[in-house]
């Protein structure tokens, strides 16, 4: 019984682990250890610290007032920024869907050649995946969902963990790397790896579900403690296996130096290094990645849309249950047309470059409000931390914008 409640604890905190590392995620922290090793740690332990405070005070923000995000700025800020932030967040999770499903069906394509001439092709996986996800929806409740969701969160912190271990890189190269620091370029701008670990970590969704989440658990301020103990949890778990991911790819290409352009070349590159085992378990992880990744993102549309009209959304409801269906569908798009919707992406990776940075904007204002949150206001050194990280993530979008154009 202590057990089952301690996970319900965390629940809200592995939901978010689920939403944060996908393929994307992955394929930024693979890139990253392949090209520089372990020397943009650093920009992994900022990017987590971050989040974790973000997370918080998102958490604190809507147990203190009430409200939650979208919510508080409607009726606090602007309804015409809430509606800006709804819209950028349904392109950013359509985009992620995409992209997301694209890069794990072509791993698992590229996987199953192993043991059937040709594969199966990155469509069959695509849609058993998809067919999987809709008949999850279909059958059970949230509860199942989040169950489900956190199966996957294990199989793939196991999976990552398990490949740094057999591929650990020299302890120097992780002490090395936690001092701040850029390295030459080799291959690709260090720049725009370093935006690219940061958008897929510091991810402006998770804050507003996180405070989505916050409210449906009923937490009140009595569970202030239990909401950050969670927010670290959450974090802590990020940190985990994005570095693990990094030090399997340290471990293994930038030793050799080999540049990785696509995340399945992984399976040629392990298996002469570490064995079928590890190409194994590297699936097993993509592939949970993928899942416990578009489990939350398929329900995002839904979910902020009821939100801003102040409403629990319904997930029975025949209108949820077409948009959800319809979002889960979107990830047949990349190996259905056998090309990425570069639109969606560009559009996806511009929104980001200025939602994190208003979202950040918004809730530092929100926090400061003695009217909304009481004897939980932002202090002085709240501020300087959102002042921080607000620098912090202007310079990370601009980075990104550049690295986009170029």
């Amino acid at each position: 019984m202590k057990l089952n409640s301690v996970i319900k604890k965390i629940l809200p905190g592995i939901f978010l682990i689920g939403f944060n590392i996908g393929t994307g995620s992955v394929t930024a922290m693979i890139k990253s250890g392949a090209d520089f090793g372990m020397a943009l740690l650093w920009a992994l332990v900022l990017s987590c610290l971050f989040t974790f405070y973000l997370i918080h005070m998102f958490g604190k923000f809507t147990i203190a007032s009430g409200h939650t995000f979208l919510q508080g700025i409607r009726k606090h800020i602007h309804p015409s920024i809430a509606i800006f932030i709804l819209v950028s967040l349904g392109v950013m999770v359509s985009g992620s869907i995409m992209g997301v499903m694209g890069i794990a069906s072509d791993v698992l394509q590229e996987w199953s050649k192993e043991w059937i001439d040709g594969g199966i092709s990155s469509l069959t996986w695509a849609i058993s995946i998809t067919l999987f996800i809709i008949i999850l929806f279909l059958l059970g409740n949230t509860e199942t969902f989040k169950k489900a969701l956190s199966v996957m969160v294990v199989l793939m912190a196991v999976s990552f963990i398990a490949n740094a271990i057999i591929m650990f890189p020299a302890l120097k190269e992780i002490v090395k790397g936690m001092v701040p620091g850029i390295p030459e370029a080799n291959g690709s701008s260090p720049f725009f790896v370093v935006a690219g670990m940061v958008g897929t970590t510091v991810a402006p969704v998770i804050f507003v579900v996180r405070a989505i989440l916050v409210k449906d658990e009923g937490w009140g301020k009595e569970d202030i403690k239990t909401q950050k103990t969670d927010a670290i949890v959450s974090a802590g778990m990020m940190f985990l296996i994005s570095a693990a991911i990094m030090a399997s790819a340290a471990g293994t290409l930038h030793l050799r130096g080999v540049n990785l352009i696509h995340t399945k070349d992984m399976i040629h590159v392990l298996r002469p290094i570490a064995g079928a085992f590890a190409v194994n378990i590297f699936v097993l992880g993509i592939t949970a990645a993928a899942i416990s990744s578009q489990f939350p993102n398929i329900f995002v549309v839904p979910w902020i849309i009821s939100d801003y009209k102040g409403e629990k959304a319904d997930m029975k409801s025949t209108p949820v249950r077409v948009i959800v269906i319809g979002m889960a569908i979107l990830g047949i798009a990349v190996p259905l047309f056998n090309a990425q919707p570069i639109w969606v992406m560009v559009a996806s990776q511009a929104f980001n470059a200025v939602l994190l940075p208003l979202t950040i904007g918004c809730i530092m204002y929100l926090s400061n409000s003695r009217k909304l949150m009481g004897d939980f206001r932002a202090t002085t050194m709240h501020n300087l931390i959102f002042i921080v990280i607000l620098i912090f993530s202007l310079i990370m979008s601009g980075a990104g914008i550049h690295g986009l154009i170029s």
